[in-house]
C-alpha cells in the first residue's frame, strides 16, 4: 500500500532549505557565487536564526564565512519588499553577533560584511539578475541615501544564469527538479506529478542521494509549496481584478483552505500568514477571524 503523504509541521523548512542543510552544499553554493575556492566546510558557520522571529521576518539560510554574513532566500514570487525584510532580519543577526561586545565603548566593534541573495524560480518572467534596493521604497527620491541595502536576485529557472549554474551542481539540479514538477503538474494530479518527478530525477541523477534519503518529506513539502505558489498567484490575480482589499480577502481564504487540506493547526496557519504577507500576529488573527 502506498504511504499517505503528510506535510511537515515545521514550515521553516522548504525543499530549498532541505537541500542546503549540509555544509558541503552551502560551501559549494558560496564558492559558485563568489568565485572562491574554499574547501573546508568546517570553516563555514550556519548563522540562521532558528525559533526566533523579528517583526515576523524569517530567512531561509544564513551563513558566516571569512567575515562575510550571507543571507540566502529562495522565492517563487517577486517581492519588492525584500530589502526592507532583510534590513529587519540582519539587524537581528547583528544584534546576536555583538551580544557580548561593549557596544558603548570607545573601541570600534568589527562586523561581518552583510550580503543578501535571492534565488528566484517563479513563473513570472524576470531578468537573469537584478538588484533590489531599499531606497527604491523611499517616499522621496534621494541621490545619496544614508541608509541603503541592496539585494541581488538571481533567476535560477532553467536556461538562466548558465555560468552560475555550471559552477553549482546542486543549485542546477534543484532548479531542474522544481521545473520538472511544474511541467508534470500541467498534465497530472499534483501528488502524481510530484511523485513522478521524484522518481524520474532519481533515475536521471538529479539530486539522487537527497531524494532517496528524504523522499517522503520532499514529496510532502513539494506538494505544499506548489499549492501555496498557485494560491499566491490567485491572490495577485484577485487583487488586480477585484481590488486590493477584496482580492486579499479571497486569496487568504484560499490559502487557509489549502493549509487545512494538509492538516495544519490554527497556530500553523497563523504563522504561515505572517511569513507570507509580512504581517503581525494581530493582523494574522484578524484575517483568520474573517473566515469564520
Amino acid at each position: 500500500m502506498e504511504e499517505k503523504t503528510q506535510v511537515r509541521r515545521d514550515y521553516k523548512d522548504t525543499v530549498f532549505r532541505m537541500v542546503y542543510r549540509q555544509k558541503e552544499k552551502l560551501l559549494e553554493l558560496y564558492n559558485a557565487l563568489n568565485g572562491t575556492g574554499y574547501d573546508n566546510p568546517d570553516e563555514l558557520e550556519v548563522y540562521t536564526l532558528e525559533n526566533a522571529i523579528y517583526m515576523n521576518i524569517k530567512n531561509d539560510v544564513s551563513i558566516l564565512l571569512d567575515s562575510v554574513l550571507t543571507l540566502y532566500e529562495q522565492q517563487a514570487s517577486v517581492n519588492p519588499n525584500m530589502p526592507l525584510r532583510d534590513l529587519m532580519y540582519v539587524a537581528r543577526q547583528l544584534e546576536k553577533y555583538v551580544r557580548d561586545k561593549p557596544v558603548y565603548s570607545s573601541k570600534l566593534i568589527r562586523l561581518p560584511v552583510p550580503k543578501f541573495v535571492i534565488f528566484y524560480n517563479g513563473t513570472r518572467r524576470q531578468p537573469e539578475k537584478q538588484i533590489l534596493k531599499l531606497s527604491d521604497a523611499y517616499l522621496k527620491e534621494t541621490a545619496e541615501p544614508e541608509l541603503e541595502l541592496k539585494v541581488t536576485m538571481f533567476n535560477i529557472n532553467p536556461g538562466y544564469n548558465r555560468e552560475l549554474m555550471g559552477r553549482c551542481q546542486t543549485l542546477r539540479e534543484y532548479s531542474a527538479y522544481v521545473a520538472r514538477v511544474r511541467e508534470h503538474a500541467k498534465k497530472l494530479p499534483l501528488e502524481a506529478a510530484v511523485r513522478c518527478s521524484v522518481e524520474e530525477c532519481i533515475k536521471e541523477g538529479i539530486l539522487t542521494e537527497f531524494l532517496q534519503e528524504q523522499k517522503s518529506e520532499v514529496i510532502a513539502m513539494s506538494i505544499f509549496e506548489y499549492n501555496e505558489e498557485i494560491e499566491l498567484k490567485k491572490i495577485r490575480e484577485a487583487e488586480y481584478e477585484l481590488g486590493l482589499e477584496e482580492g486579499m480577502r479571497q486569496g487568504v481564504k484560499a490559502l487557509i483552505e489549502t493549509c487545512r487540506d494538509f492538516g495544519c493547526t490554527r497556530e500553523e496557519i497563523l504563522q504561515r500568514l505572517m511569513d507570507l504577507f509580512g504581517i503581525s500576529a494581530k493582523e494574522a488573527e484578524a484575517l483568520l477571524a474573517q473566515q469564520f
